[in-house]
């Protein structure tokens, strides 16, 4: 896994314990979600596209 695609996949998850907490405390917000899944999107494709 070269370095930015690592780097996309470590932001990834740290966009996820965000946005889970922000759910947590403040309740859901569906663009952030939304935003969330583009973003795990757009890893996944940058993983695929290095395969």
């Amino acid at each position: 896994m070269p370095g930015s695609t690592k780097a996309m996949g470590v932001v990834t998850v740290g966009g996820l314990v965000v946005v889970t907490a922000y759910t947590a405390a403040m309740g859901s917000n569906g663009w952030l979600w939304f935003g969330w899944v583009v973003l795990g999107l757009v890893t996944l494709g940058m993983a695929a596209s290095r395969t």
